[in-house]
């Protein structure tokens, strides 16, 4: 037992019983994307690119979560999780969840899906079911195209077994030479560089063929069916698909390394190579024989060994989803102009040169109303993008000053500081060198702005820089102002329109205020950890929030309605879960909405009775962050960049925003309750850890965000 602070008797809130393994919830997590494959109610096109992300998704989570797992292992670490794990225990129960999930998403590719593509003109086949014609066609395709690519690889005494790098689809290739009356071993690679799925020419769509939008077959089979031109005078005896996923995480001493970016340079030339293998992907059919030489080179064990009835890697199918067949597929978005900003005039963000009255219509606004932008529903070119463009053009900026974690491989931000530089002003953008499978991009944009002028720093020894913020300082009149953002995405124009993501303009003196501050820290020596609005981690994060849960328990044990609603990608941190525990138990109505992890168990009798926590899985990925605390009826809103993680709270640099105007808290308090109702895409989590969809019985169906979507449009129109 444990005393509350408050000074009722509880139960132990910290017990492992309360906590929900994190591995295991991110399981669940890929199941719900899964289920959206399997989903009779989803679009074929939609389905093969659920397929496809729950699959790329899964190789990360190898790549990353199992290799740290196997790595601990190695390390001969005993400890255990806040959940009560070993590592041992946690890779154990990853292989009792996942085993199965697996088998379900192969069989309803080959059994389900693959028929639907067939019977709507996507006609995937398999070698051995073409016609002469079009395997004779397929043999000339190999010979020109392929054949030059390809490097069998012998392993003999002579030939050690070949490096199998990360995520490579493999043939592994059993060869008698008649002469010597040897079988031989080798691998063939299945390159990259090729298209997975090869297209049968238009004339070899045979006139009895009803429609037919697309024909071919895996690539990885016209090789195996044309192995006899890469072992002249060898019998093919067998061959047997395998792919390898190795360990892809970064691992940079910060303190010892004199210059940051070369030493995530070496890291990065380690990581196409690739670690150590963590799974192996097999043809079920493999025999002993070959699948033992295959665990024996790789240094695995039949633990992380995966058999696959069917396709191999079908994060492959997403290729798919480009074919020009809108009836198979959602409709696309136009993201709209939020009324205020559309008013002032026609965005130009094209423009090489905005012009000047586009800008001052844009700071006049900011300076008396804050702007909320919620993407996609609302354009990111039109609002963030053109905030940063107009104050690169606008000759009364005197700075700019951003953080940048991602973007997009044709960035117009980056171009657009780069000519805020070259029209100089003072330009400072904070590149986060360490943000996963992201490294090397912002390693070339990092050297791509520090030759056009602009001042890079890489952040601080031992902190992730994850904040998404940036600020324009601007001469008007005799003043200085400060216009800021403050986000829960990246500057990254192409993902804006794939997450939804919530953002605040605004021209109030003390977030300015606060964002210098904050660069400062970042930039220079400041050892500033007090702001006057911004709640700012790893220095004030933790506490506020812990402030906030407890002025709410506070309302409760007066008799009072107290409320609380959060919404993030992920909720792991042990010490915020028992806090709400202990929200719950004193009366408090506790609303999450959590897309992915979450650790915390809802609905345990009298630990957490109060609290439900909604999972929303649809078209756009959930990846903003907002948090409402009713607070005596003051309403306090927070949006920003951090989860509430241990990694965020502790070793991220984080920013979170309140939210003081009257009409944007209520578009927030709109933005959750839509969530909370959603009964076509939510989820509602269970005590042990599973989720129960939502489906609609004789109510009507809602979605958040097509409800999002509609509003969006409606408030277009009315303008």
């Amino acid at each position: 037992m444990a005393t509350a602070k408050h000074g009722k008797r509880i139960q132990d809130l910290r017990d492992p019983q309360y906590l929900i393994s994190r591995e295991l919830s991110w399981l669940e997590f890929n199941r719900r994307v899964l289920h959206e494959a399997l989903d009779s109610r989803t679009l074929l096109l939609e389905a093969l690119k659920y397929l496809a992300i729950f699959s790329s998704n899964l190789d990360e989570y190898f790549m990353v979560r199992v290799a740290a797992l196997k790595q601990q292992i190695e390390a001969q670490v005993s400890q255990t999780t806040p959940e009560g794990f070993t590592p041992e225990a946690h890779l154990e129960a990853i292989s009792q969840v996942l085993r199965p999930i697996v088998a379900e998403q192969h069989n309803a590719f080959e059994t389900g899906l693959r028929q639907q593509m067939a019977r709507v003109g996507i006609r995937l086949l398999d070698y051995a079911d073409l016609t002469p014609q079009q395997q004779i066609y397929l043999q000339h395709y190999f010979e020109e195209q392929i054949f030059p690519v390809l490097t069998p690889l012998a392993v003999d005494p002579g030939h050690p077994f070949p490096y199998i790098s990360n995520l490579s689809l493999n043939l592994a290739v059993v060869v008698k030479d008649r002469q010597a009356d040897q079988t031989h071993f080798a691998r063939v690679k299945v390159p990259r560089v090729l298209p997975r799925f090869v297209p049968l020419s238009d004339d070899r769509v045979e006139a009895a063929t009803p429609l037919c939008h697309w024909q071919g077959v895996p690539l990885e089979q016209v090789i195996a069916h044309n192995l006899e031109g890469l072992f002249p005078g060898m019998v093919i005896q067998e061959y047997y698909l395998f792919r390898i996923t190795r360990n892809a995480d970064l691992t940079v001493e910060e303190d010892e390394a004199d210059d940051l970016m070369l030493a995530i340079e070496q890291e990065l030339r380690k990581r196409r190579l690739g670690g150590s293998a963590v799974r192996m992907e097999i043809q079920a059919t493999t025999p002993e024989p070959v699948r033992q030489v295959l665990m024996q080179e790789m240094e695995l064990t039949e633990a992380d060994v995966y058999d696959v009835n069917g396709l191999l890697g079908l994060g492959d199918l997403m290729s798919f989803t480009g074919l020009p067949l809108p009836e198979l597929k959602l409709p696309a978005w136009t993201p709209t102009v939020p009324p205020a900003i559309e008013f002032l005039a026609p965005p130009r963000v094209e423009e090489p040169d905005p012009t000047q009255e586009d800008a001052e219509a844009l700071f006049a606004l900011l300076r008396h109303h804050d702007q909320l932008l919620h993407h996609p529903y609302h354009s990111f070119a039109a609002t963030v993008q053109r905030f940063i463009t107009q104050s690169a053009h606008d000759p009364h900026v005197l700075a700019i000053k951003m953080t940048l974690y991602r973007t997009s491989g044709d960035s117009p931000i980056i171009n657009s500081l780069i000519s805020a530089a070259e029209n100089g002003k003072q330009v400072v953008v904070l590149v986060e060198l360490k943000a996963r499978f992201d490294e090397e991009n912002n390693i070339n944009w990092a050297r791509k702005l520090e030759k056009s002028g602009v001042h890079v720093v890489y952040g601080l020894v031992g902190l992730k820089t994850h904040t998404k913020v940036t600020l324009v300082v601007r001469r008007e009149g005799n003043h200085i102002r400060r216009y800021c953002h403050v986000g829960t995405g990246n500057y990254n124009p192409k993902t804006a329109r794939l997450y939804t993501d919530l953002g605040l303009l605004t021209g109030r003196e003390e977030i300015g205020a606060d964002i210098t501050d904050l660069f400062n820290y970042l930039t220079g020596y400041s050892r500033q950890h007090s702001y006057r609005q911004l709640l700012v981690a790893p220095f004030s994060l933790r506490q506020q929030l812990t402030t906030l849960v407890d002025q709410e328990i506070a309302q409760a044990q007066r008799g009072k309605e107290g409320h609380i609603i959060a919404k993030m990608n992920s909720l792991v941190d042990p010490e915020l879960i028992a806090q709400l525990y202990e929200a719950s138990q004193a009366g408090v109505s506790v609303d999450l909405i959590v897309r992915g992890i979450c650790c915390l168990r809802p609905g345990v009798p009298g630990v957490s009775d109060n609290i439900r926590v909604v999972s929303i899985i649809g078209r756009f990925l959930e990846h903003s962050r907002v948090f409402y605390f009713r607070s005596g009826g003051k309403r306090i809103f927070l949006l920003g960049s951090a989860d509430w993680m241990p990694r965020n709270l502790d070793r991220r640099v984080e920013a979170i925003v309140p939210v003081v105007d009257h009409a944007l808290k209520t578009e927030l308090e709109t933005v959750l309750d839509l969530c909370l109702q959603d009964n076509r895409q939510a989820w509602d989590m269970q005590p042990d850890g599973s989720y129960r969809q939502r489906k609609p019985a004789n109510e009507k169906a809602l979605s958040s965000q097509q409800a999002l979507m509609d509003r969006a449009t409606r408030q277009m129109a009315l303008r």
